[in-house]
């Protein structure tokens, strides 16, 4: 037996609790001029309209990346591997059944399946596995395939975006996590990412995606080589895709890890934002993005109590117990909580923890 506690996702027209919409300027003069203190009050008077019953949500999930191989050679990334390379894998069937037992038996409902954008593989593939782990595991949402796999998988299998979505989505497909969004800036993405999409082509997944009523989730990466107004443009373009269809769950963003990656070679001066940074973007991610219900803390990169913190600053969710996780590990971060320790985080400062879905729906609470 679930209940919703708050809607997922609401657009503009549809917001009946009418969060005053800041512009572009309001928000970069908050950026700038308002203390960290003044951030957290306004961001959580807002939490306070969408929230009100104070209940801060998690899920218990397993993160499976499918495969390291990865043509795309993002900057930012110490995980990828060139197909030849030494310690390239594909998971094979057996392997990720494997890693889904291990998460039934902690109580799991979800799995984040991510490559590793594979050079070779095309769409009878993907739903082929999509299909498996659906009817063998009907209890288990798959949330997976972030929109520059979805966009190289209809350009390899020579298909529509949209019928690579439908395909998946037949399968068993529940929705797309936000991978990929990193800054929505091309002036950004071409120092960090080259080969990966436009903003545009970011955008346009999602928008194809929620247009068959396919959810997703919205991400952001900061702390490369973007400046403010380049994430207020971001924040812009995901709030106008969320006026569209209201196709997004949740705003997740978190700080870029430099160990171990070729961005950190190229720009040495590149150092790990500070906690304070984080809180300050939190907060005005929280002010700005009036038509998102909900809000991720990202401890997997802050750590936990950070993470804890974020809850004071409009995050309403601390996302993921994360049994595995392999991409932010490999620039030197690992970061690790159980279910009762977000619990125990969640009561710490007077909320109401709950066990959700995917959908953000209450499974259990505490």
């Amino acid at each position: 037996m679930t209940d919703v506690a708050e809607h997922s996702s609401i657009g503009k027209d549809s917001n009946p609790l009418a969060i005053k919409r800041v512009s572009n300027a309001e928000i970069l003069d908050l950026m700038r001029n308002s203390s960290l203190r003044e951030l957290g009050v306004r961001a959580s008077e807002i939490k306070s309209i969408l929230h009100p019953n104070k209940t801060t949500t998690f899920v218990v999930d397993r993160n499976i990346n499918y495969t390291n191989i990865c043509w795309v050679d993002c900057k930012f990334c110490a995980f990828k591997r060139k197909l030849g390379e030494e310690g390239v894998y594909i998971l094979s069937f057996e392997e990720i059944d494997k890693k889904i037992d291990e998460l039934l038996a902690i109580g799991g409902t979800q799995i984040l399946f991510q490559g590793g954008v594979h050079p070779k593989l095309k769409i009878e593939w993907y739903e082929e596995l999509v299909s498996h782990i659906a009817q063998k595991y009907p209890m288990i949402t798959i949330h997976g395939f972030s929109a520059i796999e979805i966009n190289y998988i209809a350009k390899v299998s020579k298909i529509s975006i949209p019928e690579v979505l439908l395909r998946l989505q037949k399968a068993g497909l529940s929705s797309i996590p936000g991978a990929g969004a990193e800054i929505l800036s091309d002036r950004v993405r071409d120092k960090i990412a080259p080969k990966k999409l436009d903003t545009k082509e970011w955008l346009e997944v999602h928008r194809e995606a929620h247009r068959i009523g396919m959810k997703t989730t919205a991400t952001m990466m900061f702390g490369s080589v973007e400046n403010d107004e380049d994430i207020i443009a971001h924040w812009d373009c995901l709030r106008q895709l969320q006026d569209e269809f209201g196709g997004f769950r949740a705003f997740i963003m978190w700080s870029f890890q430099p160990d171990n990656t070729p961005l950190q070679k190229e720009f040495p001066h590149i150092h790990k934002a500070s906690s304070n940074r984080y809180l300050r973007l939190l907060a005005c991610s929280r002010i700005y993005l009036d038509n998102f219900v909900n809000i991720q803390s990202s401890w997997v990169t802050q750590g936990s109590y950070i993470g804890q913190l974020a809850l004071l600053f409009g995050a309403n969710d601390l996302g993921s117990t994360m049994m595995e996780e392999n991409v932010v590990s490999s620039a030197g971060v690992c970061n690790s909580m159980n279910a009762q320790e977000m619990i125990e985080l969640i009561k710490d400062i007077g909320e109401s923890p709950a066990k959700r879905n995917t959908a953000y729906e209450i499974l259990e609470r505490f």
